[in-house]
């Protein structure tokens, strides 16, 4: 039985914790849900909610946050899709899915798989996956319930740890996690078919492992008082010995063109089973300054990170038009390209190659990581050609630009956050959205013409669920403009 139909028979059965529970961070017992799963059953599908945490379970997912903050995503006369982005609405209901869908599921699914009887890699799987995420909880939210929370009926109401303490045991965890790989007994179970992103290849995780502590200490490399510490973990990550992954980590259950089977970027951006575009698609476009950018860097992604219109040339659209001109339905204009868009079965994207390179080349630059940064550079770049299907890499790159040429860069920081930026425009937009913030580069980066005021925002505000279930714990609502997380400048 296809890995795809598991996971479909798990949801019909009632086994996957959803919204049904009295507060996300509790699952009340349900005599109709099984109290025993096994490992292989439970890994695949964690595996696709990480997948639809990052890919989308739906458009106000993360991607898609990240392309509406980064002004890669704009919106197609006709539509009234996204305002509550172009007006930069934060409340307690904006984009609360991110929270929802991390805690209530892909988190709840890791967390049952980390338990010793399934064994040390499944537990390690559990752990490098938990660590994934909530870096990203913590990157967008700040402080977060980490060291209670997962833990059901019994603690209903956890407390909230500071960001910067989850971030350092995140390190702690990680490492034990590849420990646990290391000294698994061989009598221990090794998934094969059931992991649906390495196939079982435990060297792969430690892979992984690695590229996720890279960058949890990359997002905190330019504080003064981490200094030395980041210096020394990165050194531990080079002492051990793996490496960073060298592919795109991606999951893949057989998605195929099916109902409640297609890769969920595709079906919430792409065609519908029967080959039809989607509303979303139509409605989704490139913004003006994206295609700018693109064209002045002689880039030749641009046809694949964006649709070549059917009624002539690439055309954008700021974001917060309110009065069109003619021509901007549509047809007219670039949508989400095939690059991106590449079929109903495509892979979904755990984390780009690109972004691992580029990593690499940020500490390496800063003398944090061994290693030539410019060759880091070029790879991560290469990564982002090979993934969307582009052509002329080499030339790109000592083009004698100083935002595609690390060679030539004046800033090299700069230019590596440009290319990143570029490399997951559509793919894990959220990164360059926390980077941003981190760093302020792209530095003509645009804000929407709705924007409040003169700044994008650099965090979400708590979710709605969170302030009904567990308000007593929740710190003061930040601002979401201001209030910038630890790492941020």
């Amino acid at each position: 039985m296809k890995t795809i139909n598991k996971i479909l028979i798990l949801v019909l059965f009632g086994f996957i914790f959803t919204s049904c529970d009295s507060t996300f961070l509790d699952v009340n017992e349900n005599p109709n849900e099984p109290t025993e799963v096994s490992a292989d059953l439970l890994l695949p599908v964690a595996q696709d909610y990480s997948a639809k945490s990052i890919s989308h379970e739906s458009r106000r997912g993360l991607n898609t946050l990240g392309n509406m903050f980064m002004y890669n995503w704009s919106q197609s006369d006709g539509y009234s899709w996204y305002n509550d982005e172009f007006q930069y609405a934060i409340n307690s209901t904006f984009y609360s899915t991110i929270w929802d869908w991390t805690y209530g599921r892909t988190l709840k699914q890791y967390q049952a798989l980390d338990n010793s009887k399934f064994g040390n890699n499944y537990m390690a799987i559990a752990k490098i996956m938990k660590s994934l995420h909530f870096q990203t909880l913590v990157d967008v939210y700040g402080d977060v319930p980490y060291s209670e929370a997962l833990m059901r009926g019994d603690n209903p109401s956890p407390k909230y740890d500071d960001a910067q303490e989850i971030y350092d045991d995140l390190i702690v965890v990680l490492d034990e996690a590849i420990d646990l790989i290391k000294n698994a007994p061989s009598t221990d179970p090794v998934p094969s078919t059931d992991d649906i992103m390495f196939n079982g290849n435990m060297t792969d995780w430690i892979k992984l492992a690695n590229t996720v502590k890279l960058r949890i200490l990359v997002r905190e490399s330019d504080l003064a008082s981490k200094a030395t510490y980041v210096t020394n973990e990165l050194a531990n990550i080079v002492s051990e010995g793996s490496g960073f992954i060298t592919s795109d980590v991606v999951a893949n259950p057989g998605y195929a063109q099916e109902n409640n089977k297609q890769s969920p970027f595709w079906n919430h951006f792409g065609q519908d089973t029967s080959g039809a575009y989607i509303n979303n698609y139509k409605a989704t476009c490139a913004t003006d300054f994206a295609l700018n950018k693109l064209t002045a860097l002689s880039d030749p992604r641009i046809d694949f990170i964006y649709q070549l219109p059917a009624n002539g040339p690439n055309k954008g659209v700021p974001q917060g038009w309110t009065s069109y001109p003619d021509d901007y339905t549509f047809g007219w204009v670039s949508n989400i390209g095939p690059g991106l868009l590449k079929g109903p079965s495509q892979d979904a994207v755990i984390f780009a190659l690109s972004d691992a390179y580029l990593l690499q080349a940020e500490a390496q630059m800063k003398g944090m990581l061994s290693g030539d940064p410019k060759a880091s550079f070029d790879a991560g770049v290469t990564a982002s050609f090979n993934y969307l299907g582009a052509s002329g890499a080499p030339a790109y790159l000592s083009s004698g630009n100083p935002l595609t040429d690390y060679a030539a860069s004046t800033n090299k920081l700069e230019t590596i956050m440009v290319q990143k930026w570029i490399a997951l425009n559509g793919i894990d937009a959220a990164q360059s959205w926390f980077d941003y913030s981190r760093t302020g580069f792209p530095s003509d980066l645009p804000i929407s013409l709705m924007a409040p005021g003169t700044s994008r925002p650099v965090r979400l505000i708590y979710p709605a669920s969170e302030v009904t279930n567990n308000g007593g714990n929740m710190p003061a609502q930040p601002d979401p403009f201001t209030d910038k997380i630890f790492w941020a400048n």
